[in-house]
């Protein structure tokens, strides 16, 4: 049984991984809000659109980018672009920038990078798809069901493509002449 002593400790700091100083050391990340940033939804060759026959070709276009609000926020855009062509003409273009207010506190810079990069997208994209469904639907078209993206993955590979390409750059630099000894 606990004596009166250890029960007022426990009490005093409920939690074990506060600082002695009340401060919170636990690493924390996670969306505070999100937002449509802007929205533009363009029906451009209507109402001949409407009378086409040929399948539309879909161009999709994802960019991803953090702007710092304060020490412990970012501001998270998922830029999406969508245009639909056939032979005829543009027949819808919406163009999103859907973004999180992201929250990040004792987090390692790489882990920060991480999330705000790949696991904030992955959050935010069901909601930019709804979106962006919503506003094809209402320029007159079948809503566009955009498929689920890999965003871990997308961002692996821009790791390992950008490591690579510093490699590069690091052997391209001419060698310094070695002397005689």
């Amino acid at each position: 049984m606990a004596d009166e002593g250890d029960i007022l400790t426990d009490l005093d700091n409920p939690n074990p991984a506060a600082g002695g100083n009340g401060a919170d050391n636990l690493p924390t990340a996670g969306i505070i809000t999100q937002y449509v940033k802007d929205l533009s939804v363009e029906n451009p060759n209507a109402p001949a659109s409407f009378q086409w026959t040929e399948k539309p070709q879909i161009d999709l276009q994802f960019n991803i980018g953090a702007n710092k609000v304060s020490d412990e926020v970012t501001e998270v855009e998922l830029k999406v672009n969508v245009t639909a062509k056939t032979s005829q003409g543009n027949s819808y273009l919406v163009e999103l920038v859907y973004c999180g207010l992201v929250g990040i506190r004792n987090v390692p810079e790489e882990q920060a990078h991480a999330f705000m990069f790949a696991e904030a997208p992955r959050l935010l994209f069901p909601f930019a798809r709804a979106v962006i469904a919503d506003a094809v639907r209402e320029a007159g078209f079948q809503p566009l069901m955009m498929d689920p993206i890999d965003f871990n993955g997308l961002y692996v590979q821009q790791l390992q493509a950008k490591r690579a390409q510093e490699g590069a750059a690091g052997d391209a630099t001419p060698a310094a002449p070695e002397g005689n000894a």
